[in-house]
């Protein structure tokens, strides 16, 4: 399938909307961090977490209990990361910086949605087939008729059949079936773009209809990307709801499923989450 490539009209949309969100930008300073924690997943897809493998998990995941439950524990990973280092797990070798914090804040208004993320990229890994882009970051928001969305977040797209994965074709990204998945997406590459997205059944990350502005900046060893994401278009984003989320980031030129993720998480507007977006 051919990528949907934004007319000259958008990007001209595009380039207003981003220019109106940096005037409308946060104070961050009021606004509370979240630590969350990312980690190497190595080669396990939706399937070996639901059963298709030896995760001991999968039993509570199909009583509706969510992976964060069993391995998060005081806001820290609880994960057997020499297990998931190892060639049995990973087959092309996993990264020496296996897991790191990244910090989130999150702000809203009438119109808007604003995620801020800090975080240091690690270097080391083992794989750098983005040879335009030392550190990509994402965000996720599954829509509610991806299964399991509120128990493992993006988790839900990676399938063992997707790029990189063992023995899988090169041409399959990430997908969502049923259901859907807005992403939003910072590279370093390329002055900074921004990629605004709808994740479903063999369709590319390009072509979003949420008007995602992002900016992204290196201070010393310290990235910090900020997307700013109208509340309208794709995933309902609206005060007074939590709804999922999850993170991903690409640090060392990483490709695929080389990343580094979060787990499941909420994002509340004006409600209750594991990240609480402040109105201003």
């Amino acid at each position: 399938m051919k990528k949907n490539f934004v007319s000259l009209a958008v990007m001209g949309a595009f380039v207003a909307f981003a220019s109106q969100a940096a005037l409308a930008a946060p104070d961050w300073s009021k606004v509370p961090k979240k630590e969350i924690h990312v980690f190497h997943p190595a080669a396990n897809p939706i399937e070996w977490a639901t059963g298709k493998g030896d995760h001991s998990g999968a039993a509570g995941l199909k009583k509706g209990e969510a992976c964060a439950g069993c391995h998060i524990e005081d806001g820290k990973l609880s994960l057997d990361l020499k297990r998931l280092a190892s060639k049995e797990m990973e087959p092309k070798g996993a990264p020496k910086t296996m897991t790191y914090p990244v910090g989130v804040q999150a702000a809203f208004d009438a119109s808007n949605l604003y995620v801020r993320l800090t975080f240091k990229a690690p270097a080391g890994g083992a794989d750098h087939g983005d040879k335009d882009n030392e550190v990509k970051a994402s965000i996720m928001f599954p829509n509610d008729k991806v299964p399991m969305a509120e128990q493992v977040g993006c988790w839900a797209t990676c399938h063992k059949d997707a790029r990189t994965m063992p023995g899988a074709s090169d041409t399959k990204t990430k997908y969502a079936t049923p259901g859907a998945m807005d992403l939003m997406q910072w590279k370093s590459g390329g002055g900074g773009k921004a990629v605004d997205g709808t994740v479903t059944d063999k369709r590319n990350m390009e072509g979003g209809k949420a008007g995602v502005a992002a900016e992204g900046a290196k201070a010393g060893d310290t990235y910090t990307v900020t997307f700013t994401r109208k509340l309208a278009g794709g995933v309902n984003l609206a005060p007074g709801k939590a709804v999922p989320f999850g993170i991903a980031i690409h640090a060392d030129n990483a490709a695929g499923r080389f990343h580094h993720v979060s787990f499941g998480h909420t994002l509340g507007l004006g409600a209750d989450g594991d990240v609480k977006a402040v109105k201003q």
